[in-house]
């Protein structure tokens, strides 16, 4: 179990800086076009897996939040998910064979909202991936879920499904701030989801919320982490919310006069922080909590937590295919990203039945500093003789250019290096992501092109 973050104020005035989350490394901006499915052929034979991850993303919404900077289509036409549904079919048909000898531990639905889909259209998908796919008995199924679009009865549905996890994007409670990001909803029927969520027997209840909105303010996101704490999820997500209004328009509908200072944001994480330590949650790690009971937590102590372009995760030594638009996937070698406009999507899997459109292949080099960040962001240490072992490197030597910038980091206590170990200290892990940007031989050259979201 990782060290609660201890607040320097002088430190978080000089390092709450723009950073990547490293769901993966190289990260998505890595990626470069010219790739198809030639390249996921490639990737298929230099895995050594045989057990699947499956992601499925559905880009409907009913209505537009403003904050999202999902890919996601907002239409009030249901019978766009029945084209959806078409073109996944002929996605899926195309993929599976590659993935004959593969077993499927995982699967999650994404988006978007993937309870845009009626249930008709949800047993429709589950049949689909079921026919061409080879699932373990005891497969995670988890699905991200929307308390304000959920047809009737659609829990029970999913739970028939075999679905049992289920993720509620919660955001805040209070109804200013709903009003203002165009999510309007109300506490009585997320209490009642939750609940009806545990008594049909899910395994895993998650709560995603979200700090740096319009008209929050220290106190009100405290009620709102406060009324989340009583409702019990297994895991909830804190999310510093990014604005980025240059690359999503609809963030633009927000006013920054009404958004929290950087140091009110400060303070709702600091509170939050306390409040779910209090309640009896571990701190994973960013802006992640699960009681201690939970998997996740157990897998932290036990070193065996892996991360993913679905964050935390206990299943990292399953390759991940992603299917539907924009969907990335991660096969021994590679990194593969389908299109992500809905009309080249179509187009492309119509024509190939394969979607992969942009995509990295993996060396050697790559894989040495995945592994380094990999274990610093998820177990805010690593063993420097036995990385050595493991790969045959002297490390000193071979990341030089990384331990010349975590010098300074050192020097301010954010992390202790011996002959033996780094150490992430408390200070630190509330840097975790600035920690890992001292290994990434690609972030300069990102730097001076994308925005990325502020690490506290």
């Amino acid at each position: 179990m990782i060290n609660l973050p201890t607040w320097d104020e002088s430190l978080i005035k000089k390092y709450n800086v723009s950073g990547p989350r490293y769901t993966s490394y190289p990260t998505a901006l890595s990626l470069q076009s010219g790739y198809d499915v030639t390249a996921l052929r490639t990737a298929i034979q230099s895995s050594s897996s045989h057990s699947l991850s499956l992601y499925v993303h559905i880009p409907f919404c009913h209505q537009l939040c403003y904050y999202c900077g999902c890919n996601k289509i907002v239409t009030r036409h249901q019978h766009k998910a029945d084209t959806y549904l078409d073109n996944l079919e002929l996605e899926i048909k195309a993929q599976a064979p590659l993935f004959a000898h593969y077993q499927v531990e995982q699967l999650h639905l994404g988006g978007g909202t993937p309870t845009f889909l009626s249930p008709a259209q949800m047993s429709r998908l589950l049949s689909m991936l079921e026919q061409h796919f080879t699932f373990t008995p005891q497969a995670q199924r988890s699905i991200e879920i929307d308390p304000r679009s959920l047809a009737d009865n659609m829990l029970e549905h999913l739970k028939t499904l075999g679905f049992n996890r289920v993720s509620f994007g919660v955001q805040d409670f209070n109804d200013q701030v709903q009003a203002a990001v165009n999510r309007p909803q109300h506490m009585e029927d997320v209490i009642a989801l939750l609940t009806q969520a545990r008594e049909l027997g899910f395994k895993s209840i998650n709560a995603d919320m979200i700090y740096g909105l319009p008209h929050q303010t220290p106190e009100s996101f405290a009620q709102s982490i406060a009324k989340l704490i009583a409702l019990s999820p297994d895991r909830v997500s804190v999310f510093n919310y990014a604005h980025l209004p240059d690359k999503f328009a609809a963030q633009r509908k927000l006013k920054e006069a009404d958004m929290p200072t950087p140091e009110q944001k400060l303070t709702m994480f600091k509170n939050t922080l306390a409040q779910m330590t209090e309640a009896g949650y571990q701190f994973i790690g960013m802006d992640h909590f699960a009681k201690k009971q939970d998997e996740l937590a157990i897998a932290q102590q036990h070193g065996q937590l892996h991360r993913n372009f679905q964050g935390y995760t206990t299943h990292g030594e399953c390759d991940l295919l992603g299917l539907g638009v924009s969907s990335i996937s991660q096969i021994g070698n590679a990194i593969l990203q389908n299109e992500k406009d809905l009309k080249a999507y179509y187009d492309a899997v119509n024509q190939h039945g394969f979607a992969v459109h942009k995509g990295m292949k993996l060396d050697d080099e790559d894989k040495l500093r995945a592994a380094v960040i990999k274990q610093l962001i998820c177990h805010f240490e690593l063993n420097i003789s036995q990385f050595e072992a493991t790969h045959n490197l002297d490390f000193n030597t071979h990341f030089a250019d990384a331990l010349c910038a975590l010098a300074p980091l050192a020097e301010d206590g954010l992390v202790e290096i011996t002959a033996e170990k780094i150490t992430v200290t408390s200070k630190g892990n509330l840097f975790i992501r600035i920690i890992c940007m001292c290994f990434d031989a690609y972030l300069q050259q990102q730097l001076k092109t994308s925005r990325f979201s502020r690490v506290i």
